[in-house]
């Protein structure tokens, strides 16, 4: 799991955390509903309030089991001086140098024991009196699985587009609106509200937008960065590689207008480049466009979305020019117009589709 990964996993975490303690002091009907909508928003959400559901019933049973309240066996060990008191990590490294698995187990579950009490104490003991639920959208993350796409309106009506084996993160605040793109692509129709900055983070690249349309695209080490309609500035992240954000950071941005890309990669600042957006964006059309591209690249962009791999057996077909706008989802009009091709042979196996030249 990469940095950004983490913080992604982190920031959920945080609102579970947040849903859990207000629903023990009592969630109002449209709580409830923000409760409700925050869950079905992504599986990660579930995965992470469950992990504490289930450590505040370990905890719940853990004191019914045990003997007096928890302030009563504080006062005993307050006021039971008879009996020597050692560091309970200083009894645990010595138990394991006595080989006896039995004991090591018991250890083991000791030390689990303790560490689940911990935390669930510092969620447990905080008051919660004036807990009151978190927004109906902090934090909310959308995938996709190979071939498929999704469109989602946001909460301030911009419209997210997610295209094929991509992740995504909004997380929303009163003053900025914050994305993170950790793989994939997506394409940004951004709502214009300048009191709240609109940024994305993918890979190495932040991009700034007040109100524009835009698509940004994880490629191998690079971003790549296409401008639709209005402006953006795109700089390098500060989080590129700490994983962590530096507040006191400022980095160098570079103007990208419509009709415009630029690749972030590890050189910079990089040069923006005139490029046709529609033929970028035309997988939100379920298309990819070329023009006088190689095979090999398109081969690649169409294995993006279809079930069986097209493998290019033989390198010289690899530099072969195509140009033509096919569709992602008809993977036998590409295989038809590929056995057009002069000298290629096309053969369909269960697992894949090889071409090859033709020896007849």
């Amino acid at each position: 799991m990469s940095a950004r990964e983490d913080q992604v996993r982190g920031l959920i975490a945080q609102d579970a955390a947040d849903w859990f303690v207000a629903s023990r002091a009592g969630l109002t009907a449209e709580e409830r509903n923000g409760f409700v909508s925050w869950l079905k928003a992504s599986p990660l959400h579930v995965e992470e309030y469950l992990a504490l559901e289930v450590i505040g019933r370990d905890l719940r049973e853990a004191c019914e089991a045990s003997q007096g309240s928890f302030d009563e066996l504080l006062v005993r060990a307050l006021h039971e001086k008879g009996a020597p008191v050692r560091p309970f990590w200083a009894r645990l490294v010595e138990s394991l140098r006595t080989p006896s698995p039995r004991w090591h187990a018991a250890v083991a579950m000791a030390a689990l024991g303790v560490v689940t009490l911990g935390l669930v104490l510092l969620w447990t003991l905080r008051p919660i009196a004036h807990v009151s639920a978190p927004a109906a959208i902090t934090v909310l993350h959308f995938e996709t699985r190979h071939g498929e796409q999704q469109t989602h309106r946001l909460a301030d009506n911009s419209i997210l587009h997610l295209n094929t084996d991509s992740a995504v993160t909004v997380r929303y605040s009163d003053n900025e609106r914050l994305v993170v793109l950790s793989s994939g692509e997506a394409e940004f129709e951004v709502a214009h509200t300048p009191e709240r900055p609109f940024r994305v983070f993918a890979g190495r690249a932040e991009i700034v937008d007040l109100g524009t349309k835009f698509d940004v695209r994880l490629e191998n080490k690079s971003t790549v960065v296409t401008v639709v309609e209005g402006r953006i500035a795109v700089g390098l992240s500060a989080t590129a590689e700490s994983g962590s954000e530096s507040h006191g950071y400022t980095p160098r941005l570079v103007q990208v207008d419509a009709g415009q890309q630029i690749t972030v990669a590890d050189g910079w600042p990089p040069t923006p480049v005139a490029v046709d957006p529609q033929r970028t964006t035309s997988w939100l059309h379920r298309q990819i466009m070329f023009e006088n591209e190689p095979l090999e690249r398109v081969a690649s962009e169409f294995n993006r979305y279809a079930q069986k791999p097209i493998e290019i057996t033989t390198p010289a077909l690899r530099n072969v020019q195509v140009s033509g706008v096919f569709a992602t989802d008809n993977t036998a009009a590409f295989i038809a117009f590929l056995r057009t091709l002069k000298g290629v042979h096309v053969e369909v196996t269960a697992t894949r589709i090889r071409v090859s030249q033709d020896q007849g």
